[in-house]
C-alpha cells in the first residue's frame, strides 16, 4: 500500500466516518484525552486495538512494540519509548487498567525460537530485544509435554510472555504503587487473529479463559 492510497483512506474517514465522531474530536481536542486504559500491544498489522476492542478515539492509551514486551524499569536505559509511555499513563492520565495483550501467530515470539537463522547485522536491534521473551521461552521448555507440537510451543509462549510482562510492569514504581492502593488493574490477553477471540489470564485459576 502507497502514501497515497493513505492518504485516500484519510479522505473516506473524513467524508463518511468523522460526522459520527465530530462532537467527541471537538472535545478531545479542547479538554484533552483522559482515557481509561493503557493497551500495550504488538506492532503487528494484524492486531488493531481500537479496532478489536470496539473503543474510539480518546478511549485507550496505546503503545506497541515488537512481541508486545515491557523491558524491566531501568531509568538509565538510553531509549525509552515503551517505559515513558507507561509512566505518563499511569502518573499523568492515572489509567485504571493496564492490558498486554499477545496475539497469535506472533513473529516475536516465533522469533526466540529461531533468532539464530536472523542476520546479525540487519536485525542487530530485533535480536537484543527478544531477550525480553527469554523467560517465557525458557518457562515453556521446562513445563510444556513432549507430545507438544512446534504451533502449540508457540501458542503457550504467546500466552506465558503477556503474563510474565505484568511482572515487568510491577517494576515500575508508579505501577507497583497505584496496584498496591488498588487504583490500577494489570491484565494479561491473547488475541486470536483468526477467530478474533480473546482470552484473558485469570490469575486465580493460572489460566487462560475466553472471554464471553
Amino acid at each position: 500500500m502507497h502514501s497515497e492510497a493513505l492518504l485516500d483512506g484519510n479522505k473516506v474517514f473524513r467524508e463518511k466516518k468523522v460526522k459520527k465522531l465530530q462532537d467527541k474530536l471537538v472535545d478531545l481536542a479542547d479538554n484533552g484525552q483522559n482515557p481509561k486504559a493503557l493497551f500495550i500491544g504488538c506492532c503487528d498489522s494484524r492486531v488493531v486495538p481500537n479496532l478489536m476492542t470496539s473503543t474510539d478515539p480518546g478511549d485507550l492509551f496505546i503503545t506497541r512494540n515488537i512481541g508486545n514486551f515491557v523491558p524491566p524499569y531501568n531509568p538509565n536505559a538510553e531509549y525509552l519509548a515503551t517505559a515513558s509511555a507507561i509512566e505518563y499513563a499511569v502518573s499523568a492520565l492515572k489509567v485504571k487498567d493496564i492490558i498486554v495483550c499477545g496475539h497469535s501467530h506472533c513473529g516475536a515470539i516465533e522469533g526466540l525460537y529461531t533468532a539464530d537463522q536472523l542476520d546479525n547485522e540487519k536485525f542487530i536491534h530485533v535480536k537484543k530485544w527478544l531477550k525480553l521473551g527469554e523467560r517465557a521461552k525458557k518457562y515453556v521448555e521446562e513445563n510444556i509435554s513432549e507430545k507438544a507440537d512446534f504451533r502449540e510451543k508457540l501458542d503457550m509462549t504467546e500466552k506465558m510472555s503477556a503474563v510474565f510482562q505484568l511482572d515487568n510492569l510491577l517494576t515500575y514504581p508508579a505501577v507497583k504503587e497505584a496496584v498496591e492502593a488498588g487504583e490500577l488493574t494489570l491484565s494479561a490477553w491473547h488475541y486470536d487473529i483468526k477467530s478474533a477471540k480473546v482470552e484473558y489470564y485469570d490469575k486465580d485459576r493460572g489460566e487462560f479463559i475466553e472471554a464471553k
